[in-house]
């Protein structure tokens, strides 16, 4: 079966029945793609290459939403479909907040396409001095670590920004979303080190932190070089 491919400029029409009968979306991917309208509008004034992509096939256990990269365009990825803890994220939030942290976590994604179509993923700042890699370890080890902290810098880039868009879009609900994301991070496994972004997260406790008259992906970029160094 197919994946179902939604052009940005259905942005606008993802509160309608009708638009999610014809997309032959499910409850839930409505709802979520609902929830992050207002990014996606957003990302589409950016101009941002994104097209939506909504996995058909059953996968148990994948991550609900996530960002991809293909032929130059950035691809959200939607993987609800037989994949009975996708919402497991929201389980703590009140129903009534659902929506906001669904959007919160639209525009982590959508970030991550700022990054890449700014030919800036997995750089770094002129000038930062990465960690000198330890000698004595395998080749391979050293080939993951520095994946790992590659993937770090970008999942740290990606919460600000998505810290940053709430301040703008929510202020009064900052508080909320910031404890929420705080609690989803430190809730992770050992195993997902690659998204520890606790160096980041620090800088942010409250939307003053982030400057006023930018993008949102311009006021993480502040922050987030501020914590590059921590986070080493």
């Amino acid at each position: 079966m197919p994946k179902v491919i939604l052009s940005m400029l259905s942005a606008a029409l993802l509160s309608t029945p009708v638009f999610a009968a014809a997309a032959q979306l499910t409850d839930v991917e409505a709802r979520w793609l609902q929830a992050g309208a207002a990014v996606l509008a957003y990302a589409k004034q950016q101009q941002l290459p994104i097209d939506i992509i909504v996995q058909p096939q059953a996968q148990p256990g994948a991550v609900p939403l996530a960002m991809g990269f293909d032929g130059g365009r950035c691809k959200l990825v939607f993987t609800m479909r037989g994949n009975p803890a996708a919402e497991d994220v929201l389980q703590a939030v009140p129903a009534a907040q659902r929506a906001l942290m669904i959007e919160a976590m639209t525009a982590h994604e959508v970030a991550h396409c700022w990054r890449y179509a700014q030919g800036a993923w997995h750089s770094v700042p002129s000038g930062f001095q990465e960690r000198t890699p330890d000698a004595a370890q395998p080749p391979e080890i050293q080939k993951l670590t520095q994946e790992l902290r590659e993937t770090r810098r970008e999942e740290g880039f990606a919460d600000l920004a998505a810290l940053a868009w709430v301040q703008r879009s929510h202020p009064g609900e900052y508080g909320q979303v910031y404890g929420w994301l705080r609690q989803v991070r430190a809730a992770q496994p050992d195993s997902h080190v690659s998204h520890d972004t606790e160096a980041w997260l620090a800088l942010a406790a409250s939307g003053a932190a982030f400057s006023e008259g930018t993008t949102p992906f311009e006021q993480a970029r502040s922050l987030w070089k501020q914590g590059l160094q921590a986070a080493e």
